[in-house]
């Protein structure tokens, strides 16, 4: 399991991205309402479909939609060869309780921008 570190992006200036090509399970660790994004790249030979997932979501309650389960984690969907998405984490908070591990990526290239 390989720890996704992440890169400040304080300051003024050009910065390194840290780059962690993904093994079968990946954890890294949000910082709440700090506007982080998870850049996820391809670049294997076919898609991928990661799940991002903290062990720690079960329910959570949407209004005008009812109760909603997260426990299963977050799909981020299909990424094709050759592309990339990006989340924005505080966008999906109710799945990143407790430790998260991203799976379902091997081999993609993972960016943690703070």
């Amino acid at each position: 399991m390989a720890t996704i570190q992440p890169t400040s992006t304080e300051g003024t200036g050009v910065r390194t991205a840290v780059e962690t090509t993904m093994t079968a399970s990946d954890t890294f660790i949000y910082a709440a309402n700090q506007g982080q994004l998870l850049i996820l790249r391809n670049p294997t030979a076919g898609a991928l479909s990661p799940v991002i997932d903290g062990d720690g979501g079960t329910s959570v309650p949407v209004q005008g939609i009812g109760t909603v389960d997260v426990s299963g984690g977050y799909a981020v969907g299909s990424i094709a060869a050759g592309a990339a998405k990006v989340v924005p984490l505080d966008s999906i908070a109710a799945y990143l309780k407790g430790t998260i591990a991203v799976t379902g990526g091997t081999g993609l290239v993972a960016v943690l921008l703070n």
